[in-house]
């Protein structure tokens, strides 16, 4: 947001509070709280018209079966017939990430008060389900085989030597995996819709100088604020990709022993 010619891009991740005052009490409704319900009902309209069994598929059925069909393919590649145990967690992560990443992109604020919140802006949201898929892993893991997922950090028929080098390596490289699982998406939200409200302030100021070279910046700028925009949703989509697949991968780790 701009407060006269000063451009504030961290406006728009502020978490503002709807019901309630933040400091006071642990229950407050926010905006961000409300997104997620918005997002909440979107998803389950979603599948509730695509669940619908009739003979000539619409396209809302069409629609879910394939994004169940792409991840069950993806998450029985990964991880085996074991797979299919997982799939339930895959499949929530990757359509809550997809449709918070569309969205958050799309131009409600036409209308007044309608800004819409990227709750995957917000480490706290991407985190806490990279957090699940990290618990999911462990447990799995741990309940499987007991003890011996610890062979997981020691790579078989390696030397002792190295083993002494090694483990450390890959026990550091698990240990990081759902900081950089959550971080990921976030990065990836947070600096795009930096860049919109930096360069769409720009063509606002463009506007308002009345000048040629202002008019000049002012079409640059759009034109580089639709080609974000339209990156953005590509990104939104190869994001939810990346973390189901990596979450499969994981828990392949798990279940596996690779």
């Amino acid at each position: 947001m701009a407060a006269g010619s000063k451009i504030d891009p961290m406006h728009q991740f502020e978490i503002a509070p709807i019901a309630g005052h933040l400091g006071s009490s642990p229950f407050v409704f926010t905006n961000s709280a409300m997104w997620m319900l918005i997002l909440l009902a979107l998803i389950t309209g979603f599948m509730m018209m695509g669940m619908k069994r009739e003979l000539v598929p619409n396209r809302w059925q069409m629609a879910a079966e394939g994004l169940v069909g792409f991840l069950n393919s993806m998450v029985m590649s990964s991880i085996g017939p074991q797979g299919r145990h997982y799939l339930p967690w895959v499949f929530t992560a990757f359509i809550f990430i997809l449709f918070a990443n569309f969205v958050g992109t799309m131009p409600f604020a036409v209308i007044p008060g309608a800004h819409p919140f990227t709750v995957t802006s917000q480490f706290t949201v991407t985190g806490a389900m990279s957090v699940i898929s990290f618990l999911i892993v462990l447990g799995v893991g741990f309940w499987k085989h007991g003890l011996r997922f610890f062979s997981l950090f020691v790579p078989k028929g390696t030397p002792f030597v190295l083993k002494l080098l090694i483990t450390p390596v890959e026990f550091i490289s698990f240990a990081v995996r759902p900081f950089s699982l959550g971080l990921r998406p976030f990065i990836a939200m947070f600096a795009g819709h930096i860049l919109l409200d930096v360069f769409g302030n720009f063509v606002v100021q463009g506007i308002n100088s009345h000048t040629a070279m202002g008019y000049g910046i002012t079409v640059l700028c759009f034109t580089f604020v639709a080609f974000i925009n339209a990156l953005e949703l590509l990104v939104g989509a190869i994001q939810a990709y990346v973390f189901a697949l990596l979450t499969s991968l994981y828990i392949n780790d798990a279940v596996n022993l690779h």
